[in-house]
């Protein structure tokens, strides 16, 4: 269907770029923060004229950049909903120094400069969000927040912040990604409405999507109220080929083979088709009251529920297991890795993973402004929360399993774009070759709370001290996170049939990666999850008391923020910027559970820490289209709360035992940037940003000693402080509408940007020292967009690519992991065949890329991920 955020290309012009879009966006740039302080004046005193409104959101968010009194880059409603974005985050990669995670082809994560999702401070409307958690399978994700809880239709407009300010709600190491949603008195009276269907290649299904937006002002315009509703629905597939690792050293004893030391082998290996149907409903609710220009009053409530319905039919190759060994004469070596060799005995586990997922996010903002003669007064509040869980513990990821044991060849010389070549004698296929598992049950709920309050004051000065500026943060937050894990175990080689034939059936796809070489099994039984459930998941098994395991994987971690700042803002001749400090003090009690042998402590970790935060914003309007910015600054990232979760194992007979520390303190890091930015056109940009920062607090895993409740001190193998690392790199933007050519062709236009991230690291990873690498840095990555826009026609192709990056540290036994470089390839073509009526094409991942990674050397074959071509078609229409 033709997204709102694409509906909005006709509809939200209406007051977001009425009149030209410097002057439109400069009443923006004031109002979205009543603190900045930046420059209001037209430094060319000539009005933007562009053709179409993806042209004039280009213009919008170069007046963004420019009038800012810090480092911003933004993004604004018709970006978003010019692109094929199917939330915030696929919007967001256009933006300079911004990647993101697609996992099953959807963008979930954001990095900024390299920095992993962990670093970026999200906020909506300007206020903190709670944090749904990831339940699927894995376990608890910590402070990444999932991007698809926001519909892209929703957003007016992002700015990612990269040089803060005192004012700014401190928790970013990357940058405070701020989204903004539809305020009724910017829409004025408008109705929207969105119908689409979504295609997806993989799965060759339709989904409907449908979406209404309302919105009404007053005849004064002093009141308004917006509100709308969203259904989303998409059905995936992705073909997925994993390798766990490689191991060293796994054949050098005698029993095992006798190879030399050295060398790597393949791990648990698993051919898998990963299914989900996705189900979102969104609804938005905003009111505006300005009874006088001074004065107003605005809420926000935004609501989302999303269910995925995931369904996996794997088959896990295991030739790691205990009493395996190599052939003797079937190793063939390519240096330190062995390419090729028969193993003896080989678990193949057939396996069927199902769990619905649901996912719940409520915020409700109140925001109230008074801004009498030179005062600025604010008082702002927010209270959110996110519920990730199962809705039935019957549907709380259920593993049904079973397996046969037979010899493996396998040859990997191929490398890690194709498939290895596996040969076995048996045919996993055949019912009669498996006998069962054992049973797994894990249901998650994962509860986060969010209760945001602040106040600021300001007053302008005049002369060289132009604004002084004042406030208090209070935040509290609460991470409850409970699991527990059913396991049932069948007899010794009961067989596969003993369930019956409705228990299994072979594997529904019978062309898992079809357009990639090599040779493994690409067809397999798979159990039945529903007769999995109802002959093992009994009333006494799911009755049955909590396990030590059970208490140890849960835990809470509350938080207490306390946060002042002090901020004044200076102008002197063509120099102006701000300078300011911020304090934070912060409370944290983990909770949780210590297990030694069959015993089980409660326990709760209290610990303080007190930060100060200074920032500097330099900005210098060099000419009429040249401003240079300098900028320095201290920030922070606090800890996961799942490495700060005390879920610690103590060993029985002797003093030391693994889990979380509850004794970590915040990531710290003092950063320098600087910036040139040339306007050299009404519609022109280019911008050039150089940027540093030194990580003086990097968490590491270690060993350290801690004090355990009626145990004394106790070695911990777990997280800590201590590493260091230094971020830099550069960026570079370009857009420009060809404004110049004759028309036709003054529709045409492109957009481009390139950064380099580069980092200097010394720290270990267990017993692995990592040197010049943090997990998710990318070195290089760019994006290009070439569009017409003009009269009815809209056109765009873009495409999207981020290097290798390092996903996972091994340890002295596995080799690293690196995810390979990807692109994507995603185009928009729109005709407007009434005033009031678009229609639109829409396409993602065009070129039908895969997603690759490996281990250490590229001979190692890691994960192929292909989830296909996405196709949204539909129409708009505005009223």
């Amino acid at each position: 269907m033709v997204s709102l955020r694409s509906l909005f290309r006709a509809s939200v012009s209406l007051a977001l770029f009425t009149g030209t879009a410097g002057m439109a966006h400069a009443q923006s740039a004031v109002g979205q923060d009543e603190r900045t302080g930046g420059n209001d004046a037209d430094a060319t005193g000539e009005d933007i004229v562009v053709n179409g409104s993806y042209a004039r959101s280009l213009s919008a968010a170069a007046e963004t950049k420019r009038r800012a009194a810090y480092g911003v880059d933004s993004i604004s409603s018709t970006d978003i909903g010019k692109f094929p974005t199917q939330n915030v985050a696929e919007a967001l990669q256009l933006v300079p120094g911004v990647a993101i995670t697609r996992p099953r082809g959807e963008g979930l994560y954001v990095s900024v400069r390299g920095l992993g999702p962990q670093f970026q401070n999200t906020l909506m409307n300007g206020r903190t969000v709670a944090l749904n958690d990831l339940i699927e399978n894995g376990g608890a994700a910590g402070r990444q927040f999932r991007f698809e809880m926001l519909p892209a239709e929703f957003t007016s407009s992002i700015d990612v912040v990269k040089t803060p300010t005192a004012d700014m709600s401190e928790g970013a190491l990357g940058g405070n990604i701020d989204v903004k949603t539809f305020r009724p008195l910017d829409v004025g009276n408008r109705t929207t409405l969105n119908l689409r269907g979504t295609y997806t290649t993989q799965t060759e299904k339709v989904k409907p999507n449908a979406t209404i937006l309302t919105s009404a002002r007053s005849a004064d315009g002093s009141f308004g109220i917006l509100a709308g509703a969203q259904y989303w629905g998409k059905a995936v597939r992705n073909d997925r080929f994993m390798n766990f690792g490689w191991l060293l050293d796994r054949y050098t004893a005698a029993a095992a083979g006798g190879l030399p030391t050295g060398l790597y082998s393949p791990t648990r290996t698993r051919p898998t088709v990963e299914t989900e149907d996705r189900k979102r409903v969104s609804g938005i609710v905003s009111a505006q009251w300005r009874p006088t220009p001074e004065l107003e009053t605005t809420l926000d409530v935004i609501a989302t529920r999303l269910d995925v319905a995931y369904d996996e039919f794997g088959l896990d190759i295991y030739p790691d297991d205990p009493g395996t060994s190599v052939v003797p004469g079937s190793v063939v070596r390519d240096g330190d890795t062995i390419t090729r060799a028969t193993i003896n005995r080989v678990r193949f586990m057939a396996s069927r993973e199902y769990s619905l997922n649901r996912h719940d996010l409520l915020t409700i903002g109140l925001k109230q402004t008074w801004n009498p003669d030179r005062w600025h007064l604010s008082a702002n509040v927010n209270w959110s929360a996110a519920h990730s869980f199962h809705p039935d513990y019957r549907t709380g990821t259920v593993r049904s399993r079973a397996v046969f044991n037979a010899p493996l060849t396998y040859d990997a010389s191929g490398g890690y774009k194709v498939l290895p070549v596996f040969t076995t004698p048996v045919d996993p296929t055949v019912a009669a070759n498996y006998t069962l598992y054992p049973f797994n049950i894990a249901p998650k709920d994962s509860k986060d709370w969010d209760s945001y309050s602040r106040v600021d004051v300001a007053r302008d000065m005049g002369g060289v001290l132009a604004k002084l500026a004042a406030g208090a943060e209070y935040h509290w937050r609460k991470r409850d996170y409970f699991r527990r894990d059913y396991n049932v175990n069948p007899a010794a080689n009961t067989p596969l049939t003993s369930l019956g034939a409705g228990a299994y059936e072979q594997m529904p796809f019978n062309d898992f990666l079809k357009d990639v070489g090599g040779a493994v099994p690409r067809n397999w039984l798979v159990p039945v999850t529903g007769a999995f459930v109802n002959a093992f998941f009994t009333p006494a098994v799911e009755n049955a008391p909590l396990t030590l395991g059970d208490r140890r994987s849960s835990f809470v971690v509350t938080e207490k923020i306390a946060a002042g700042y002090l901020r004044a803002d200076y102008e002197l001749g063509m120099i102006s910027g701000n300078v300011g400090v911020r304090y934070v003090h912060t409370d944290q009690v983990a909770s949780g559970t210590l297990t030694s042998g069959t015993t089980a402590t409660p326990a709760s970790f209290p610990k303080t820490f007190n930060n100060v935060l200074p920032s500097f914003n330099l900005r210098a309007d060099l000419s009429a289209t040249l401003v240079g910015r300098l900028a320095a600054s201290r920030v922070l990232t606090r800890p996961n709360v799942t490495d700060s979760a005390p879920r610690i194992t103590v060993s029985t007979d002797a003093p030391t035992a693994s889990g979380g520390n509850p004794e970590l303190v915040p990531f710290l890091a003092t950063q320098f940037d600087g910036s040139l930015e040339w306007y050299f056109a009404p519609s022109g940009l280019l911008s050039g940003a150089i940027f540093y920062k030194a990580m003086d607090d990097y968490i590491t895993q270690q060993n350290l000693n801690i004090d355990i409740p009626g145990r004394g001190t106790v070695r911990l193998a777990t997280q800590v402080n201590g590493g260091n690392a230094k971020v830099y790199g550069a960026e570079v933007a370009y857009s420009q509408v060809f404004t110049f050519l004759p028309a036709p062709f003054d529709g045409f236009g492109v957009q481009g940007s390139y950064t380099h991230t580069s980092v200097k690291a010394d720290y270990t990873a267990g017993s692995r020292t990592i040197r010049d690498q943090l997990i998710g840095l990318s070195k290089n990555s760019f994006n290009l967009v070439g569009f017409y826009d003009k009269g009815p026609l809209s056109a765009r192709l873009s495409y999207v690519w981020r290097d290798r990056y390092l996903a996972g540290t091994g340890s002295t036994v596995q080799a690293p992991t690196y995810v390979a470089p990807f692109g994507s390839l995603d185009g928009n073509l729109s005709i407007r065949v009434t005033d009031a009526v678009t229609l639109s094409l829409e396409g993602i991942n065009l070129a039908g890329a895969r997603q690759n990674s490996y281990n250490d050397d590229r001979l190692r074959f890691g994960e192929i991920n292909y989830y296909g071509r996405t196709i949204l078609f539909g129409a708009r229409a505005a009223f």
